[in-house]
């Protein structure tokens, strides 16, 4: 394979081959803004491992787990934890006023409004069919911490797809 030897033409080929896919596997895991250094992570380690590619599964297919491997680490890195403890402490108050009912069932928008690791834990078991015992093992929690993710998941995806006028507010959520 001509990438693996460093060819700058076949290198483009291959990124502008993965890199749609890769991108949107991470924006789907981490949030919007993290997904652009996850997914330029994924490339750079593509290129350096991929002399060790010995075509045992689909090429694509261990590009994503790459990713996959990728957007895992950046979850569970310090920085995201301290991140997402002062979002959950700041609360998180979503829906613009003025939002029509076609936004707010807005899959993307909907999966951005979950935490990181909901987020993650709901994507690895509904559409990349992990099983909870594999997402447990690759996050280094315990399975019920996969269940619960998700559950919490599935229960706020719920209440994205209720129309606006039967959502809180964010002053009603915080009594103010």
């Amino acid at each position: 394979m001509a990438a693996a030897l460093g060819e700058r033409l076949a290198r483009e080929q291959l990124y502008l081959a993965v890199a749609p896919a890769v991108h949107a596997l991470a924006r789907r895991m981490v949030s919007s803004a993290a997904a652009d250094d996850v997914m330029q992570d994924t490339v750079i380690a593509m290129f350096e491992h991929l002399g060790e590619f010995r075509g045992e599964c689909a090429f694509g297919f261990w590009v994503r787990r790459i990713a996959l491997t990728r957007c895992l680490m950046h979850l569970r890195s310090p920085w995201q934890r301290v991140r997402d403890a002062w979002g959950n402490a700041l609360g998180e108050c979503e829906a613009e006023p003025g939002a029509s009912v076609g936004e707010l069932l807005d899959l993307q928008r909907a999966l951005d409004a979950l935490p990181a690791m909901s987020r993650a834990v709901l994507w690895m078991y509904e559409v990349e069919g992990f099983t909870h015992e594999e997402i447990a093992r690759a996050l280094g929690r315990s399975i019920s911490f996969s269940k619960s993710r998700l559950a919490r998941a599935h229960a706020r995806l719920r209440g994205e797809a209720r129309p606006a006028a039967e959502k809180p507010t964010c002053k009603a959520l915080t009594g103010s």
